[in-house]
């Protein structure tokens, strides 16, 4: 399936439905948004005396075909490579529960040709992070990826329902947790995944456990890529 991708956008809550409204526009008709908040600090959000950066995580399937329009538009039409505009990044699917489920998931796309040999040449220098721990703790986690180099992340709320999780890590994952999300560049991933497991791994009160996606395609990353190397 290296044609069909997940596309995940993270923007300003009161934008998800302008960006609904984009993703419509250029034939994407699922799309699937929940919400989720950003990873400031508490101790700047407090000093700033604002709240935590309310979000909204945008999920579809998309084409190879679509994806390539998709990140121009991103950039041309909706700024997203601007401070605070948004992240966009693309995560090749493996497989699809059948034909069916294939042409709703697509619906609206022109679905790639089957026997496409030819490489995407959408290779990123980044890989999705997602951390999954007890609620409560999302400061312990990101104070150890930033101290490995991450810029920031997105929380969402969830449940675990993971079967035999006491057995492996000594805990129940059948609780409420949270997910944090954090796109980091190839060089970095083993240093923040390492640092996040040492400093708030399944031995700490976080339980953390984590893991990491490959991601072929990303937009609204260039100002943070330009920050970092200066």
């Amino acid at each position: 399936m290296k044609d069909l991708f997940l596309l995940i956008t993270i923007v300003r809550r009161k934008d998800a439905a302008e960006y609904e409204t984009f993703y419509r526009n250029h034939g994407v008709d699922t799309v699937y948004t929940t919400a989720c908040n950003g990873t400031a600090h508490a101790k700047t959000l407090s000093i700033l005396g604002i709240e935590r950066t309310e979000k909204s995580m945008l999920m579809s399937t998309v084409t190879d075909d679509t994806l390539k329009k998709l990140k121009r538009s991103l950039t041309l039409d909706m700024k997203i490579d601007l401070p605070d505009r948004g992240v966009a990044m693309a995560i090749p699917l493996s497989g699809v529960g059948g034909s069916r489920t294939l042409e709703y998931l697509t619906a609206g796309q022109i679905t790639a040709d089957n026997n496409k040999t030819e490489d995407n040449n959408m290779q990123s220098s980044h890989e999705l992070i997602v951390a999954i721990y007890e609620k409560g703790y999302t400061d312990l986690v990101m104070d150890a990826a930033r101290e490995a180099g991450a810029g920031g992340g997105t929380t969402i709320n969830a449940k675990g329902t993971a079967a035999g999780a006491e057995k492996f890590f000594g805990l129940s994952l059948a609780v409420e947790k949270e997910m944090v999300f954090i796109v980091s560049s190839v060089d970095n991933k083993k240093d923040i995944m390492k640092a996040i497991m040492q400093k708030a791994g399944v031995d700490s009160k976080a339980h953390a456990i984590v893991f990491s996606l490959p991601v072929s395609a990303t937009a609204g990353f260039r100002f943070a890529d330009t920050v970092e190397k200066e």
